[in-house]
């Protein structure tokens, strides 16, 4: 990164002897309003919107055109002085809105992340839905073993005590 910008965020910094140290501060100021508890209206559009509102942003998807050019993944954030980019670092989270989940920046993309509203993910597989119905306990049969009835029965128990299935039939 160059001396007169930050490491991680690429923020301008105020260099002695500077003149007009407020513009500087005040650049500096709005990408990090962009940056700190992003949320973004889409990460799906390539193409700048025709009438943003000041504070609206998205991340920026491939095939990027007009103001947008050669800021694939970048955040976008239209302000009152035009549109400011801020380049995505390790670990950023954003807030999708039209997805309605966040995202995640790692390895160079940005992932869908793991908790959404129809479930918890794991490499892009649902692992933990919505709430199941009530599962009986185990009763009867032919072989009666207690102690995977025992198991069953703690395991329908963590379930029901997590909310992951209702507590009853």
């Amino acid at each position: 990164m160059a001396e007169d910008r930050t490491d991680r965020l690429g923020l301008p910094l105020l260099m002695a002897g500077q003149a007009q140290k407020e513009v500087t501060h005040n650049e500096a100021l709005v990408r990090l309003d962009i940056a700190a508890c992003a949320a973004v209206e889409s990460a799906d559009v390539a193409v700048p919107p025709g009438v943003p509102l000041i504070g609206q942003c998205w991340i920026v998807a491939a095939g990027a055109s007009a103001a947008w050019s050669g800021h694939e993944g970048d955040v976008a954030g239209w302000t009152s002085g035009g549109w400011r980019f801020v380049s995505p670092v390790l670990g950023m989270e954003v807030w999708v809105a039209d997805r309605g989940h966040a995202m995640r920046w790692g390895s160079g993309t940005w992932s869908d992340g793991a908790i959404r509203a129809d479930g918890v993910y794991q490499n892009g597989v649902r692992v933990v839905g919505t709430q199941g119905d009530a599962i009986a306990a185990p009763a009867g049969g032919i072989t009666v073993d207690v102690e995977s009835r025992a198991a069953i029965n703690a395991i329908l128990e963590m379930l029901r005590l997590h909310g992951l299935i209702a507590s009853t039939l």
